[in-house]
């Protein structure tokens, strides 16, 4: 007889009871005309028990709308419960308007008594779904973020275990990392989609925060839906997922250095057909010139600290996308077409030590493309998640210039021939085709098993041509083959088991890269130098429950990272190709604890603490010659650290305070090849200390209901580290990058006032002028101030 199935006992569930009614205010106009109503409201209640969404869902006109969630967004709560933990919940609430002779009592605490509304409790939102699952993941949700003016790389730069660096201001090349590994070793997602592939361009501090609900950062061990091959690890930017009524928003940002920064959205959904319709568009555009020291020639020729203004820096970048097809449908629960286009524009100051100053050197970017996106689940059981879409990017890189410049914008001299970083000219354009597709299967085989698949082809075709080159009858590098094809699957079992508390993710995965390219010899013909690829990967994840607020994970990956084409290829700017390029390999482990949310009379307590380690194989490392960058293999290193966070918010939420700290110890552990010199040192040009913090003062109901005045203040600080391998020259000759303490302050007003919310920031950055610099040395933005409004209309 077959054992009877095991059945996992229903979660005990406890409504949001209503404490505090608030009545709303008889429309006059429809007072007078004697006329009636009932309101269909949707509320999101926290939990803090306090209305943060009130949506109108049958608009009945008269005042009668905007007068009940102007009442509902003060109503408080007692806040849901599931299994005793407070969780966020929804309900509509049904306002009633009736003449004052028949004026209703104010409603009873219970749900009971309320009359007809719908109460749904909900278990976990996305965003707790994702931090309690057994991934190794951290999630960042950017509702406050988009109202402050710090960008996307700042955000997640508040993050443990995060780094984020860039080579000047707003649109200078970033190096992103995560868990100690950088770069390309991380790879990007928006929506599911490869970022490059997307519309926004390859760097994930440029992108709009404004667009961005939430950010997953995946350290280390990466789900296989995502179809990549990251070595250290993935992250995944989540846009707007409302699909509901009509709706727009818009953003713009006023700052120093002549920055402007605009972002605006609408969408539109009609309910019977369920056909959705939605746009986005960004523009940024500012002139980088900030003061900067560096060492320039006085007028007897000495070269003396001096301060001056970038004058060679700007940046514009601009984009949109348009998005339709239908949501919620039998037949689809998502069908979508999404159609893009971008560009940006950026002149370059100097080399990529900061020692030679450029006047007009500068590149360019152009990309268009479309994909499209089916999601249906079939007989309760097998989800089905396709993405497929096509790209069209186009760079161009120009140095044409004819003089040589001073750090002052000055033309010293007339160059014998055009081109201020080799002394000869260089104007070079490059197209690269990728077509892709992701592919994800999930079948449920029961509550407890879960089987998924996944399948993801990428294909890439590159051509070029620098014209100079041709008009000086020399050989072009661009103009040979370069193709590239990749291949990444992957199997996946999740196992939920005792009663919830264990969650167990073992996956396997294969990648196949096959890369058609041509070789530039020395007497001028094309050699080939294909390469074939092949390689595996496993892996396993594992969540524990000790308690309802406490669990650890553990989590582990062998994992392979294909070169990418800008690695093998060069990407005809400022980085050389390298043909010879092979994978990396890793062992990526992840140890942790975290205390979700810890209630008490004293106020709500948050920490986590994550052990981390990294065993790699044929690294790949971005060095930096005197004008350009290429992509080396280190033959082995290895990343040991630690990240820890801890937070509190008082009872009344008036006070929120957060910090975070990271170590990490990433040392070269080669004993031959290139590197092999420097086996045991670190490796350079990296923090391996750095921590933040924050506070957040907070005020709500000021002037009016739902408004909100909050003062925030915000420290990051870097510890001192070597910009080159530490054992490297005498110690009094060494170049370091100093310690870096730096601070920011914002104040933000809020204005709810059905169905528009309003929001106004004013911050201030590096508020005390202290000195900061990023890898190589490069010196960022000094004390700057910045204005941010958003506007947002829902319903």
């Amino acid at each position: 007889m077959a054992p009877a199935p095991v059945v996992a006992p229903a979660p005990v569930v406890v409504q949001p009871k209503l404490l505090d009614f608030v009545e709303a205010d008889y429309p006059a106009q429809a007072k007078s005309a004697g006329l009636e109503a009932r309101v269909r409201l949707r509320l999101r209640i926290d939990t803090q028990g306090q209305v943060t969404e009130a949506e109108v869902m049958e608009p009945v006109g008269h005042g009668f709308d905007e007068a009940a969630r102007e009442a509902a967004l003060r109503f408080r709560f007692e806040p849901a419960r599931r299994d005793g933990v407070v969780k966020p919940s929804r309900l509509v609430y049904v306002y009633e308007f009736r003449l004052p002779q028949q004026s209703p009592k104010e409603p009873a605490s219970s749900p009971e008594e309320l009359g007809p509304i719908e109460i749904s409790v909900q278990g976990e939102t996305e965003a707790e779904r994702r931090r309690q699952s057994a991934a190794s993941v951290k999630v960042v949700e950017t509702e406050r973020l988009q109202r402050e003016t710090a960008d996307l790389g700042e955000a997640l730069a508040r993050t443990e275990g995060v780094g984020v660096r860039r080579s000047g201001g707003l649109g200078s090349r970033a190096r992103f990392s995560l868990a100690g590994l950088t770069d390309d070793q991380i790879r990007f997602f928006i929506d599911g989609i490869p970022l490059e592939l997307a519309g926004f361009g390859p760097v994930l501090a440029n992108v709009p925060v404004n667009l961005v609900e939430r950010v997953e950062l995946y350290q280390g061990v990466v789900p296989i839906r995502f179809g990549t091959d990251a070595l250290g690890g993935a992250v995944q930017l989540l846009t707007d997922r409302s699909v509901y009524g009509t709706g727009a928003a818009a953003s713009y940002e006023l700052g120093s250095f002549d920055t402007h920064r605009l972002t605006a959205g609408v969408r539109h959904l009609h309910g019977p057909t369920g056909f959705l319709v939605r746009a986005n568009g960004f523009l940024d555009d500012t002139s980088n010139d900030y003061r900067i020291n560096v060492q320039a020639a006085d007028s007897q020729g000495r070269l003396v600290p001096t301060r001056i203004h970038r004058f060679h820096d700007a940046y514009r970048t601009r984009g949109a996308g348009v998005e339709m097809g239908f949501v919620d449908r039998p037949w689809a629960r998502r069908l979508l077409l999404r159609v893009f286009g971008s560009g940006f524009e950026k002149e370059l100051q100097h080399n990529p030590t900061m020692t030679v100053p450029y006047g007009e050197v500068d590149q360019g970017e152009a990309s268009g493309g479309a994909s499209l996106r089916f999601e249906r689940t079939f007989l309760e059981r097998l989800s089905v998640d396709a993405v497929a879409g096509y790209t069209l990017r186009k760079t161009r890189f120009t140095d044409v210039g004819e003089c040589a410049y001073d750090w002052f914008g000055r033309c010293l001299l007339k160059l014998p021939q055009p081109g201020e970083i080799e002394s000869r000219a260089v104007e070079r354009y490059v197209d690269q085709h990728t077509g892709f597709a992701r592919l994800n299967l999930e079948w449920n085989l029961s509550a407890l098993h879960t089987f998924r698949l996944a399948v993801a082809p990428t294909v890439v075709v590159r051509s070029g041509e620098d014209l100079r080159m041709r008009a000086r009858n020399e050989p072009d590098p661009l103009m040979g083959e370069r193709n590239l094809f990749s291949l990444v699957g992957g199997l996946e079992y999740e196992l939920d088991a005792l009663d919830g508390r264990l969650e167990n993710i073992a996956f396997f995965k294969d990648y196949v890269q096959l890369a058609r390219a041509e070789k530039l010899q020395p007497g001028g013909s094309f050699a080939r130098s294909d390469q074939d690829t092949h390689g595996v990967g496993v892996g396993n994840s594992t969540r524990f429950r000790l308690s309802q607020a406490l669990y650890a994970k553990a989590s582990y990956e062998w994992a392979t990272r294909l070169p990418r084409p800008d690695e093998l290829f060069g990407d005809g700017v400022l980085t050389e190709e390298n043909l010879a390029l092979k994978p990396e390999t890793s062992h990526n482990l992840n140890l942790g604890l975290e205390l979700e949310s810890w209630r008490t009379p004293a106020g709500d307590f948050r920490a986590n603490v994550t052990g981390f380690g990294r065993f790699a194989d044929q690294l790949f490392l971005l060095i930096g010659q005197e004008n350009y960058f290429i992509w080396q293999n280190v033959y082995a290193a290895r990343s040991l650290g630690v990240a820890a966070a801890a937070g509190w918010t008082s009872p009344g939420q008036y006070l929120v305070l957060d910090g975070n700290v990271t170590w990490q110890d990433f040392r070269n552990v080669s004993n031959e090849g290139g590197f092999g010199a420097f086996e045991g040192q670190r490796i350079p040009n990296r923090p391996y200390l750095q921590a933040y913090g924050s506070a957040r003062f907070q005020l709500k109901d000021l002037m009016r209901p739902g408004d909100e005045l909050s003062l925030a203040w915000h420290s990051r600080y870097v510890h001192a580290f070597f910009r080159s391998w530490e054992r490297l020259g005498q110690a009094e000759g060494k170049r370091v990058i100093p310690s870096q303490l730096l601070h920011s302050i914002g104040l933000t007003y809020v204005i709810r006032n059905a169905p528009t919310t309003l929001s106004w920031t004013i911050d201030v950055q590096n508020l005390t002028d202290a000195l900061s610099f990023d890898f190589y040395g490069v010196q960022r933005p000094g004390r700057s101030l910045f204005a941010k409004l958003t506007v947002d209309f829902g319903g």
